[in-house]
């Protein structure tokens, strides 16, 4: 607690240096008393010691004269004259005068007196010791005799005896002073001494009054018995708390250090006074409490305890500069803390796994996920063996559990000592897998040099494992749903500790965690191989053959699922080609029958030679059918079974004997034309909505593509993804198309995928490159028939002719017979202008046009019916017919074989079949 300071004036300051309660004025009093009797003791010392100071003096000065005049010349002969006093006595005077001393008296050896300051003293008995200056000694001593004329006290004297020549001693000499005349010289210093005395005690004083009054300010007026219970308590709570107590102040000496503070840094006895770094700590500790600065809950080991150090600097509360440092032994707390700290990371890691495992659905991959998180957070090696079932993506049975495969291995797996990827393992019943799945719980191998059964698996490989450094194990089942999947095995080596029972808990949550991604990807594996199996049946596995272009393919799948994408290439009529290329929108096995079905009806429409638009506007009808059928079936709830709402596709007709292709699309990306010389370009096709939408025309396309040309088409998935726009996707297309200039359709394909093809596709892909042909103009032959059946016969010449030019005589008659039935047909049921074409391609087709919109149909003719067998034979001598309808009419086309050879093979023989209708008797 901070006092204010005292502001009275001198009065009350005087009174409170007076007030004999506090510290501060017994201090006071007893401070001037002190000074008092000092003062007096120094002045009665001065005054002894000028006493003996002028004793000292009065026997110097007595011996100095008597010494004097005994060895003054002319002495030894006054001694031996008649009169001694008469030769002496002046002299005597004159001596002492000089001297200064109170007489000077000179004596035979008997003491009789031949000198005197006094005259009637002279021939009278010397009084004092003169034996020992008669053996030529000196003698002092206090004068006894007569008083002198200097005063009447008595003096010091001085005997000194006078020798001859012969060191004879002939006569005495005294000399002597009263005292009372040397001690006048003291008189004369008593004023100074006491005045001296005077201002001593008036300095003391002042200074002993400010000593009190900042003793006062700093004891705040207390009093001892107060100040002594204060430091009672200061000094018990002090060195009874559990926190150690450092107090330094400039320079990083140490002023203060209670008990806990010498236990928790184990300081010396005497460590107060000394520098910090005198002491012993570690370095960092005794630079942090040496710097000063301030410090809040800075933990730092000292020796085996981990310390919380604060410091605050004392110079704000009005002490000197230094620092006050408090100490708190935080080992205990921190074993807690670290306890916690291990749990945390535990939620964190298991959080973590909830995020990263099971990403892709795909088994192998969240295998190996697991593994990744586990290291190295939880374990340092980290291996999942899985069942072949559920790699597979089918149900595992418990009589495979013996035998599993290694699935993904965390770390390098060149350098450890475990089973390889892709290797299968079977395990001994006393392995720590078995046990686990036996149990299903996890278990622990503390220690695995101490452990036997794991050796058994494979001693050889333990041996190494154990020379690698790993030490203990952890072997966890992966179950979910009831159903085992496989087995995690965590694994320490090194300096890692050991597993604890502790880590089995939190190894069965990881595992299990795991184990659910696992089953969902093992699942999703097992719909997406049925899904992908039912696609890849629906679409085409092998491309028909045809000369009319060169054709190369690619089918994509989706990563997370089967999509509805799909392609197909047709031979049509007259050495024509539909090419197909649709999505249905979705993903999934409804998308992928959904494309089954249009795909199918794509084959149904192309079989009525349909232009392309006719054919998307019946595509269309069928879309919004199959939509609607969906949307009000029962299950709406389930997601797989809602509508489809539309699909995408894009039709093309390829006619190798003019070039021209027509194309048209819905909702579809147009196709890319990659010219011989290198130029790619994207035709303008109209665009239109996509399938199922319904209500909307379909507009058509005409390109001639020249001969060696390659039209490329593709669905979205190819240029479009989720990181990528389309437009960048069909400048990389282009730019590939481009660069794959003069190559094969197949080396196409492959250029355009290594280029366009995402990391991972989150749509299928469906790519469909062809390169152009033309049918040779010396394989097409022609002709304009008048509309007179006169005209049959010359036709039917000219055809016959040109067949033998092509080497085809083999079957110049059934294509005579069938011409003839055709062309007859045409003038007698269609309208001009009638025209014949032959094409020799890989078989004959014959065409002939007629301005007719009426369409001829097969029947069996009655036997009283004139007619009517006409298509009958046609359909009896060629392998297909068909009609299809032109903007100015219909076409009649047929195929035959080349060859008889070939018809033959085919299965039937129509002239014995037209020859036995015709000797049927009832004909």
């Amino acid at each position: 607690m901070r006092h204010p300071r005292t502001t009275a004036g001198s009065g009350s300051g005087l009174r409170s240096l007076l007030n004999l309660r506090s510290a501060a004025g017994q201090v006071f009093v007893l401070q001037v008393v002190i000074v008092v009797l000092l003062v007096a003791a120094a002045v009665t010392a001065l005054v002894l010691q000028a006493e003996r100071d002028s004793t000292r003096e009065a026997r110097q000065r007595s011996v100095t004269a008597a010494e004097a005049f005994a060895n003054a010349p002319g002495t030894v002969q006054a001694l031996d004259s008649r009169d001694p006093t008469a030769a002496l006595q002046p002299r005597a005077e004159a001596a002492r005068k000089r001297a200064g001393v109170d007489f000077v008296v000179v004596m035979n050896r008997d003491g009789i007196r031949y000198t005197h300051p006094d005259p009637k003293q002279i021939g009278k008995k010397f009084v004092g010791t003169i034996k020992p200056s008669l053996e030529g000694r000196i003698t002092i001593e206090r004068a006894g005799g007569p008083p002198v004329p200097a005063g009447k006290e008595a003096a010091v004297q001085a005997v000194v005896p006078v020798t001859d020549a012969h060191g004879s001693v002939v006569g005495l000499v005294s000399a002597g002073l009263v005292v009372q005349n040397v001690t006048g010289l003291l008189e004369q210093q008593l004023p100074i001494i006491f005045g001296t005395g005077a201002a001593a005690l008036a300095l003391s004083t002042t200074g002993t009054a400010l000593v009190s009054r900042r003793l006062r300010r700093q004891t705040h007026g207390l009093g001892p018995a107060e100040m002594t219970r204060m430091y009672e308590h200061h000094d018990a709570v002090l060195h009874a708390v559990r926190e150690g107590v450092l107090i330094t102040g400039g320079g990083g000496r140490v002023l203060l250090a209670n008990d806990e503070a010498r236990r928790l840094l184990d300081l010396p006895t005497d460590t107060e006074r000394r520098r910090v770094g005198e002491l012993g700590m570690e370095a960092g500790m005794a630079e942090l409490l040496a710097s000063g600065e301030a410090v809040t809950d800075s933990v730092h080991l000292a020796g085996d305890r981990l310390l919380a150090v604060n410091i605050r600097s004392t110079a704000p509360y009005g002490g000197q500069a230094g620092s006050v440092v408090t100490l708190r032994d935080t080992t205990e707390l921190a074993a807690v803390s670290g306890r916690a700290e291990v749990a945390r990371e535990r939620l964190k890691l298991l959080y973590d796994a909830g995020v990263r495992i099971g990403t892709t659905l795909d088994v192998v991959r969240t295998a190996q996920e697991l593994a990744e998180v586990a290291v190295p957070r939880f374990a340092d090696i980290a291996v999942v063996d899985l069942l072949d079932a559920v790699v597979r993506g089918q149900e595992p049975a418990r009589e495979t559990w013996g035998q599993m495969r290694r699935t993904a291995i965390s770390g390098d797996q060149e350098t450890l000592p475990l089973y390889r990827l892709g290797e299968t393992i079977t395990f001994v019943p006393t392995s720590p897998p078995m046990r686990a799945l036996e149990h299903g719980r996890a278990v622990l191998e503390r220690d695995l040099r101490q452990a036997t059964g794991w050796r058994e698996q494979d001693p050889d490989r333990a041996r190494r494992m154990l020379e690698y450094g790993l030490h203990s194990l952890v072997t966890v089942p992966l179950q979910a749903r009831g159903v085992v999947l496989g087995m995690v095995n965590f694994w320490r080596a090194g300096d890692s500790p050991a597993f604890e029972e502790e880590d089995l808990s939190f190894a069965e949550e990881l595992a299990a965690r795991a184990a659910v991604a696992i089953d969902n990807a093992r699942r999703f594996t097992r719909e997406h191989t049925m899904a992908v199996t039912l696609q890849r049946s629906l679409l085409p596995r092998a491309l028909p053959e045809q000369d009319a272009l060169e054709v190369a393919w690619r089918y994509l799948p989706a990563e997370a699922g089967v999509g509805g994408d799909w392609f197909d290439v047709i031979p049509l009529p007259g050495a024509r080609v539909a090419l197909v290329v649709g999505d249905v929108v979705g993903h999934g096995l409804h998308a992928a029958a959904t494309m089954g079905r249009l795909r199918t009806a794509v084959h149904n429409f192309s079989v009525l030679d349909l232009p392309p638009d006719e054919l998307l506007g019946h595509l269309d009808e069928l879309v919004s059918r199959i939509d609607s059928e969906e949307s009000t079936a029962e299950g709406m709830e389930d997601r797989e079974s809602v509508g489809v709402t539309g699909a995408t596709c894009l039709y093309a007709i390829y006619d190798s004997v003019t070039g021209l292709c027509t194309m048209a699309r819905a909702g579809h990306p147009g196709p890319a034309v990659a010219c011989p010389d290198g130029t790619v370009t994207y035709p303008d096709v109209p665009a239109s909505p996509p399938l199922g939408l319904g209500g909307h025309p379909f507009e058509t396309l005409e390109l001639r593509l020249p001969e060696g040309s390659q039209l490329v088409l593709f669905t979205d998935g190819l240029v479009e993804d989720r990181d990528q726009d389309i437009d960048i996707g069909l400048d990389v297309l282009q730019a590939a198309l481009e660069g794959a200039a003069g190559r094969t359709p197949e080396e196409t394909c492959q250029a355009v995928i290594d280029a366009t093809l995402p990391a991972h596709p989150s749509d299928d892909i469906a790519l469909l490159v062809f390169r152009a042909r033309l049918l040779a103009p010396s394989k097409v032959a022609d002709w304009e028939v008048p509309s007179d059946p006169a005209g049959v016969a010359p036709v039917r010449a000219q055809c016959g002719a040109r067949l033998r030019d092509w080497g085809l005589e083999e079957i110049g008659f059934a294509t005579e017979l069938i011409l003839s039935e055709l062309i007859t047909n045409a003038i007698r049921y269609g309208a001009p202008p009638i025209k014949v074409r032959l094409l020799h391609d890989r078989s004959l087709i014959c065409e002939v046009s007629d301005g007719s919109s009426t369409s001829p149909h097969l029947r069996r003719a009655a036997p009283t019916d004139e007619g009517g067998r006409g298509l009958f034979l046609v359909a009896q001598f060629a392998r297909r017919w068909g009609t299809r309808y032109t903007p100015g009419g219909k076409v009649i086309w047929t195929e035959q074989p080349l060859h008889d050879g070939e018809a033959a093979a085919t299965g039937g023989t129509p002239t014995d079949v037209l020859l036995d209708q015709f000797d049927d008797p009832t004909l």
